[in-house]
């Protein structure tokens, strides 16, 4: 059974940083590019950021771009996401994903930025 758990969300002030995890199992992770994907209250699931299955290539979305750093560990099948400058509009549940729609997601993590 795959298994995708996030954790690392909370509450954040404009300006701050935030590094989401997620723990997987039921998969061999190093063989699976990754992403990360959220949903904004009233707003439909948008792609954040993926990476390859070695790690060495990244991708980020116009939203983003410039202010995450997605990482993996392959030995310990758990996948990051680094956010910084965070604005209010970055507030959303987080999912980590096995492709960049989502279809397979973990339950989700909380990230709320406000003053």
């Amino acid at each position: 059974e795959v298994r995708l758990v996030e954790s690392g969300g909370g509450l954040v002030q404009p300006g701050g940083s935030l590094r989401l995890s997620c723990a997987t199992s039921g998969f061999t992770f190093s063989s699976y590019p990754m992403s990360w994907v959220r949903q904004a209250p009233g707003k439909e699931l948008e792609w954040v950021s993926a990476i390859d299955p070695d790690g060495a290539t990244t991708y980020y979305g116009d939203s983003v771009k410039g202010r995450a750093t997605i990482s993996r560990d392959n030995a310990k099948s758990t996948l990051y996401l680094q956010l910084n400058s965070l604005k209010t509009d970055d507030t959303a549940l987080y999912y980590c994903a096995t492709d960049r729609n989502g279809s397979v997601r973990g339950q989700g993590i909380q990230v709320n930025v406000s003053s």
